[in-house]
């Protein structure tokens, strides 16, 4: 009966040899959200990143699978449930979010959205002469989850009181918000976009002021991915600008580059946003 045993007992070891081995090669999945600004095909997203999912699939001995996810609530939903190890993303609220609530580990954010700043548009002719005078008025803004309209309101907020105390108009498209003020449809409107605030300057229109910076476009690593492999996705990212080579896997991302921001500096921005 013994000998009849030991050919299930082999099955069984293989089983388990293939389970175990089949947990190994699972893939990592690094998730990418870009904004909401221009839509682009998932696969030309993919398409960008391949390069440095191949030098990470190696050098985490897993195979690195990109996930873009456009819309916020399906980020922050997969974020919420560590469904990605790795994460590029946009929003820096919703990364701040992650961290905080979902233990995930800052790792680098991008070099040239360090100093990501909401400014205040306003008509060449306007009476307006800083953020208070908005009260009780409207404020053209982009998207109501943007991180550029978290920025806003928080901005409202430390200089009239309570950012409710202003009315914000949203529209999707940040370059969309020139438009309320040429109308005359609100007084002053909000955006970080440099190519709107220039052409915006280039006709003639001010800025009223301008919020404080916060960086964007971080990389973020799950709780759920080992510390020693966290930093060495880190050390990778920051060097990748440093060689030719690491500067062509960048080039298609169009990113410059990453770089370290405090972990302490990141939260107390993530306070002032009012998360």
């Amino acid at each position: 009966m013994r000998g009849m045993n030991i050919p299930y007992l082999r099955v069984g070891a293989s089983l388990v040899l293939a389970a175990v081995c089949g947990l190994a090669q699972a893939n990592l999945v690094f998730a990418i959200n870009e904004g909401v600004t221009y839509r682009v095909p998932n696969e030309e997203i993919r398409a960008r990143y391949a390069a440095i999912a191949a030098d990470l699939s190696k050098l985490l001995k897993q195979p690195v699978q990109i996930e873009p996810v456009a819309d916020y609530p399906s980020l922050r939903k997969g974020l919420a449930d560590k469904a990605y190890d790795l994460a590029l993303v946009h929003p820096a609220h919703l990364s701040i979010e992650a961290i905080k609530k979902s233990d995930y580990k800052l790792l680098v954010v991008t070099k040239g959205f360090q100093d990501y700043k909401a400014n205040f548009l306003v008509a060449a002719d306007s009476p307006l002469k800083s953020l208070a005078d908005l009260k009780g008025r409207k404020l053209g803004a982009p998207d109501e989850d943007s991180i550029t309209s978290w920025m806003v309101r928080a901005t409202i907020r430390d200089q009239v009181g309570d950012a409710q105390q202003v009315s914000y108009v949203y529209t999707r498209y940040q370059d969309a918000v020139p438009f309320f003020v040429e109308n005359s449809l609100t007084p002053a409107g909000a955006t970080a976009a440099n190519a709107v605030i220039k052409a915006w300057q280039a006709k003639g229109g001010k800025v009223l002021a301008t919020s404080k910076a916060v960086p964007i476009k971080h990389v973020i690593a799950s709780p759920k991915l080992p510390p020693e492999q966290a930093e060495a996705v880190r050390e990778y990212l920051l060097a990748l600008d440093s060689t030719e080579e690491g500067k062509k896997k960048l080039e298609p991302t169009k990113w410059k580059g990453f770089a370290l921001y405090d972990n302490a500096a990141m939260m107390a921005l993530g306070t002032w946003l009012g998360l």
